[in-house]
Formats: C-alpha cells, structure tokens, sequence
C-alpha cells in the first residue's frame, strides 16, 4: 500500500515539477492557459458594463479557478521532497498569493482585486519553453545591479539633493503669483523636469525662472546615462552564471560556484 502512495507521488511530482515529459508539458501548458484565463477575468471585472451584465459568471469562474489553484499548490506540496523549501521559495509564495485573494474577499470584499499578482505565474513560461538560460541571463543582471547598488544610491541622494535645492530657488524666484506655492510645489517641478517628463501643468514666468529651467533640463539628460553607466560597468566586470544544464531536471538556473542543481539537487556536469 505505502509502494503504491509512493509511486504515485512520483508520478504526480513528475508531472508537476518536470518539463520534459509529454505529460508534464501538457501539464505545463494547461496551466499558463488557466492563468492568463484568470488574469482576463480580474481585468473584465473592472469594466463596467460587463461586471455588471455578468457578475454572477465571473464569480462562478473566478471560484472554479481558484479551487483548481488550490488543488495544484495542495499537490505541490504534498509531492515535493522538501515542502518548507518550495513554500518559501520564490514560486511557492507566488502560487499561494495567487489564492489567498479570493478567499481573503469572503471577509475583506475588493480583495480579489489582487488576484492580478496571478500574472506572476506565467513566468513559467520560462521553464516550460525550455528557455532557462533567459533566467539565468536575467539572474546575471540582477547580481551587476546588486553590486551597483551603493553608487546608484548616492547619485540618487545627490540627484534629490539638486531638485531640492533647484525647488526651493524656483520657489524664491517664481512665488505664488506664477504657481509656486510652496517649496514643495517647487520640488515637484524640479523632479518632474529634471525627469523630461514636462507635465506643463506648471511652468516658470520670469527670464530668471526660464534660465534655471533650461539648465536644469540640461542636466536632466546628462543624469539618465549615469545610472546606465555605473550598471554596465558592473556588469562588464561580473562573472557570469554557470550555464550547465542538470542532467536530471533540465535547469540551467544555478549560482555561480554551484556544484548541485538548485532545482533538483543533482551533482552537476564537471
């Protein structure tokens, strides 16, 4: 009796968890398809006219989806080897998220509105389409902006620092009579155009005001390389990823120095 709970368990983590076999791709695929279906039915709640002409449909459908969901993060975890792992893991919070929302809606009505964080999930797509090494590509970015952190964090005081000293001028040199009622006021017009977005909704009067606008919009295009430069060049001096493949499992999504798959566990290839 134990054997046959065993077996199936493997067969149903197999299919589950692998990506290779016909039936874990179908599998795989059903469920990509399941999410984007549910991730148009939060979006359709939010029109009007169809919320309103179909609001018993799309509750029925949202909590036949949601016990799907339910029923596969139950499967997940009871066929797992190591449940505390994939339960904290950055899919498993993902899977349960995808849940909560509408239970969470039974005492805290509007709740399902978050049910948008579903399209989280369809990063699967990854694994499914067999492009790990995209992952992998992405993870190596993530590590250069990691180490850049500290330099972009003080060109970003600095860049605050200019647009509260350039706010609070403009204030001095424009006043309430052209808009500028306060310093605050001030500091958005300075983010706003140092950003070259330019809402226009607020703009200076004064030659003096003019002058100071077009110097600091001068600097708003000089500041945008900065922050590109500093993540190219920590990422020119990075190592990059291992890029092996597990044996076992396919995955090509492991840390540098790794000499087991992050996935399964296996020893990977010299």
């Amino acid at each position: 009796m134990q054997t046959t709970a065993t077996g199936w368990r493997e067969r149903v983590r197999h299919i589950i968890f692998d990506h290779n076999t016909p039936e874990s791709r179908a599998f795989d695929i059903g469920l990509l398809a399941l999410i984007s279906f549910s991730v148009l039915l939060v979006m359709l709640e939010t029109v009007e006219q169809i919320e309103a002409r179909y609001d018993t449909t799309l509750l029925v459908l949202e909590w036949i989806i949601t016990i799907l969901f339910t029923i596969e993060y139950v499967a997940r975890l009871v066929t797992v080897n190591n449940k505390w792992r994939y339960a904290r893991s950055f899919f498993g919070v993902v899977d349960l998220l995808a849940i909560l929302p509408v239970y969470l809606s039974v005492i805290l009505p509007g709740a399902q509105s978050l049910l948008v964080i579903r399209s989280l999930r369809l990063l699967r797509v990854f694994r499914v389409l067999k492009m790990a090494r995209f992952i992998s590509e992405a993870n190596y970015l993530v590590r250069a902006i990691k180490a850049s952190s500290r330099k972009i964090i003080v060109f970003l005081i600095v860049v605050l620092l200019i647009n509260v000293i350039v706010g609070s001028t403009m204030y001095l040199i424009e006043g309430p009579e052209n808009g500028y009622d306060s310093m605050f006021r001030g500091l958005y017009w300075s983010i706003v155009t140092m950003s070259t977005v330019g809402f226009g909704d607020i703009s200076p009067s004064t030659p003096l005001g003019q002058v100071l606008a077009a110097i600091l919009m001068i600097v708003g295009y000089s500041v945008i390389a900065v922050p590109t430069g500093i993540v190219s060049a920590e990422v020119a001096s990075t190592r990059r990823p291992r890029e092996e493949s597990c044996r076992n499992c396919g995955s090509a999504v492991h840390s540098e120095t790794a000499q087991f798959c992050d996935a399964c566990g296996s020893e990977l290839p010299g």
